[in-house]
């Protein structure tokens, strides 16, 4: 019979090309996202971008002239954002720009009636995150970005997890659960020279890829290291809650995921969810392997009375 944990890992298993309707139902942030993402853009054009997605239902309907004041760049600066973007100039960005703000505003609760006057600062935490899972699950709609990457640090042996302060956390959570169906997990918690021998005996052991989080407030070592990755030959896929920027920039793949922010500490739900779901996708890449390890572990569980009955 299969543990708990083999049968979680036979059912659960995604279904490569499976695309439900909601891959169509785009939120207004991830339209963005997709309109700015994978694009390399000057530190003028981030800031562009940064108050387009700050100040959507207003900026959408600026004049170049007031949107380059509101931002504090010249205009040709704009027109040259717009045409990085594929537009042929700003009034083309703008027109594909106002249909995503009026969903926006269409689409944005009233808290003025029903619950939304009575919700104490917890519960809009827990909103927040709802919100945030909610548009994790819309970008799950499509899986094959998610498997891809899944067969990829599958084949990577060694596999490198990197996570330096507050994403400490998450890298050893997926590095503890990786291990369970992976034959070779390192992970990378400290910056500096530590990281960079870690880096280089990865890639000298045949390592390919390093998997990385990058959660708020953005460590400058992380980017150091990231890059460290890159230079050494490693290529790295990153779980961060940003859609630009210079950690962006660096990275081969980018998967997004909001973290709650209304308390005094980050809350990290979708990019739990995110991890997890990675996770599986591994899992799903060499079946054999994942059920031959994960029987392993639950005879060395039995064996050595790992856990508590019931």
């Amino acid at each position: 019979m299969p543990s708990g944990q083999q049968a979680r890992a036979q059912a659960a298993a995604i279904t490569p090309g499976r695309r439900s309707a909601e891959a169509e139902a785009a939120s207004p942030a991830e339209r963005l996202r997709a309109l700015f993402g994978g694009r390399r853009l000057s530190p003028a054009q981030r800031r562009i971008a940064q108050f387009l997605t700050d100040h959507l239902t207003e900026a959408a309907f600026l004049s170049i002239t007031e949107l380059a004041e509101r931002v504090g760049v010249s205009q040709p600066s704009v027109t040259r954002f717009a045409s990085s973007l594929g537009f042929s100039g700003y009034p083309a960005l703008r027109e594909a720009l106002q249909p995503i703000a009026l969903s926006a505003v269409a689409g944005a609760p009233d808290e003025g009636e029903g619950e939304g006057r009575l919700r104490n600062e917890l519960q809009s935490a827990v909103d927040a995150e709802i919100e945030n899972l909610t548009a994790l699950r819309r970008v799950f709609a499509d899986p094959d970005r998610i498997l891809d990457i899944g067969r990829e640090l599958a084949r990577s042996v060694p596999l490198t997890v990197l996570g330096l302060r507050i994403s400490v956390s998450l890298a050893e959570y997926f590095a503890y659960a990786a291990r369970r169906i992976h034959p070779d997990v390192r992970v990378v918690t400290r910056g500096g020279s530590v990281a960079y021998d870690g880096l280089l005996q990865a890639r000298e052991a045949g390592g390919t890829w390093v998997l990385a989080f990058a959660m708020p407030r953005h460590a400058k070592e992380t980017l150091s290291v990231v890059r460290a990755a890159r230079a050494a030959g490693l290529r790295v896929a990153l779980i961060t809650d940003l859609a630009l920027g210079p950690l962006v920039d660096e990275a081969d793949v980018v998967f997004t995921a909001g973290t709650g922010a209304r308390l005094v500490f980050d809350s990290y739900a979708a990019p739990g969810v995110l991890s997890a779901a990675i996770l599986q996708a591994m899992a799903d890449a060499d079946p054999e392997r994942t059920q031959t390890r994960l029987e392993k572990y639950e005879q060395a569980a039995e064996q050595h009375d790992f856990f508590l009955d019931g």
